[in-house]
């Protein structure tokens, strides 16, 4: 991908993907070392300071001065937009980790439960793999200290995390056993943006990107290498929830940018012909895809590569520029708009929000708009002549509604952990058995024994299941496999089980037939009644990935 600036010409590579981030850095333009001092900017500085001067000599308490200059300068941007934020030293040092696709601890998927730090998975060929923690160990001591009962993530991440090849001692207690102590070496630990990729079904490959980092065009170009080494013809790229990549068509503009300064303005074109993947694309999305693959969707949708499914992405398109400041915190100021190829600007409407959190709720109100609301919306035509619309977010050419919502009870259930404690006690039990996928298949089955085990696990976590105890057991008895899976064959073998009635990705997979016509040229222009949408009666189930905390 190379930039065409307004300026005079200037280009740079930028490699094989596209995301947000890596954009709003080679839009970087410098952090200014000063103030234009403008004598309305000296009044309000003045105003400030003898504020701030009043607060620290009379107020009731002492106060904390970093808390009030921090709060004063989220005060400031929240003035801004919804994008623009100032992240302290921690939180820029996790932003920097993830974006760079790594960082040193031990390896392991967490959740604090109780007090206690439970863990969830060790991440595979990690130091804590390679010593055998297992699903269901706890940590109850860090370099010979008990854990506190009021222990927080950020304690952990503390804790656990280090320089590469520093030590890290823990004591775990196993159910059934003595505690086990353990001097670990920290090591560099991979954050996958790909942690799915396989062959959904003859011929289809299906990968799923979860975040954007620096090696997300590795990760990407890997996979669908492994992809069609067994038999990839057609690809599914999941970006629902979270940023992707691109593999980008030779010569083509993805995206630009248009800001108040000159350097913020640019096209963006791919340098390189596509190396992996000419077959038919669908790309789903949803209410969380946002910012990366935004940008990715448009560009597949606006080129006529692929066809666009799910639901209304979010509507993130402003560009962040990373300021480093003094003492280690950054601020992601806003300094352009992301467009697609077709003019569309991405980011939806945010000055009617009464807050950040309704501007967030907004994105969830509905799938796609309404009738009215569609023909008020400005319209664009892709290089085919297909209509798109523009107005905030990516409109899928078709709208599959998100019909997965978990009841109450069962998401009381899967945040109370009573499947992962179900299944860490069944393991247990059948320690020393071999135990593959195909015993975790669906026609794996509960004895009277193990479901009064399962309702008495409820209880005591106050679930209210008795309501749903005989209709729900499809649901339990799929998260029990899940489960399983999780802690004998590993995260995808999980994934699979939770996606097998995943109505948006059962439908997406029956729009192939379009996407093969649309590659060829085709594919009928839609009409002015723009996305169509599409009905489906699979059942609900939880398919997101689990959400843990990385050490």
């Amino acid at each position: 991908m190379e930039r065409t600036s307004n300026m005079p010409a200037r280009r740079k590579s930028v490699g094989p993907f596209l995301a947000a981030m890596a954009l709003s850095l080679l839009l970087g333009f410098g952090l200014a070392r000063g103030l234009m001092a403008t004598d309305d900017l000296r009044s309000q500085l003045d105003l400030f300071t003898q504020v701030l001067y009043l607060v620290q000599n009379h107020y009731v308490e002492a106060p904390d001065n970093e808390k009030l200059i921090h709060g004063a300068i989220d005060g400031m941007l929240k003035t801004l937009d919804p994008h623009t934020v100032f992240l302290p030293p921690q939180r820029a040092q996790r932003m920097d980790e993830e974006f760079r696709g790594d960082y040193s601890g031990i390896g392991i998927q967490f959740e604090i439960r109780d007090g206690v730090i439970t863990v969830i998975s060790p991440l595979e060929g990690t130091p804590a793999y390679r010593l055998g923690i297992r699903a269901g160990d706890q940590i109850v001591e860090i370099d010979g200290k008990p854990v506190p009962k009021t222990v927080t993530n950020d304690d952990v991440f503390k804790a656990l995390r280090g320089p590469s090849g520093s030590q890290v001692q823990i004591a775990i207690q196993r159910e059934g056993e003595d505690v086990h102590r353990y001097t670990i070496d920290r090591a560099k630990i991979p954050i996958e943006s790909i942690p799915y990729a396989y062959m959904i079904r003859p011929g289809v490959g299906y990968v799923r990107i979860i975040r954007f980092s620096q090696t997300t065009g590795e990760e990407l170009e890997s996979a669908l290498t492994k992809l069609r080494a067994q038999g990839m013809k057609s690809l599914l790229l999941d970006l629902r929830a979270n940023s992707g990549g691109l593999l980008s068509p030779e010569n083509k503009k993805v995206v630009y940018t248009s800001g108040r300064i000159a350097s913020a303005n640019a096209d963006y074109y791919t340098t390189d012909r596509p190396k992996q993947m000419s077959g038919p694309l669908v790309v789903l999305i949803d209410h969380g895809s946002a910012s990366a693959s935004e940008i990715v969707a448009g560009a597949v949708q606006d080129l006529d590569r692929g066809v666009v499914a799910g639901t209304n992405s979010f509507g993130k398109g402003l560009v962040q520029n990373q300021l480093n400041l003094n003492d280690g915190s950054k601020l992601l100021l806003t300094i352009a708009k992301y467009y697609t190829p077709s003019g569309r600007l991405i980011q939806r409407d945010y000055t009617k929000a009464a807050d950040q959190t309704e501007y967030a709720l907004e994105a969830y109100r509905e799938d796609a708009p309404t009738d009215s609301e569609l023909a008020a919306r400005p319209k664009f035509k892709t290089g085919r002549g297909r209509l798109v619309y523009g107005g905030g977010g990516i409109l899928p050419d078709d709208v599959i509604p998100d019909r997965s919502n978990l009841s109450r009870v069962e998401a009381d259930m899967i945040q109370k952990r009573v499947f992962f404690e179900w299944a860490t006690g069944y393991l247990a039990q059948h320690r020393g058995q071999k135990l593959g996928p195909e015993s975790f298949g669906k026609s794996f089955k509960m004895s009277d024994a193990e479901w009064n085990s399962l309702h008495k696990i409820m209880e005591n976590r106050k679930v209210a299941v008795d309501s749903v105890w005989t209709t729900d057991r499809p649901f339990m008895v799929q998260q029990i496999r899940a489960e399983l899976a999780s802690a004998t064959t590993g995260s995808l073998d999980r994934y699979r089980i939770l996606i097998e009635d995943d109505p948006q990705l059962n439908a997406a997979l029956e729009l192939f037939p379009q996407a093969s016509k649309l590659l060829s040229g085709n594919f009928e222009p839609v009409g002015d009644k723009g996305a169509r949408q599409t009905n489906h009666k699979t059942p609900a189930t939880a398919n997101a990935p689990r959400n843990n905390n990385n050490n």
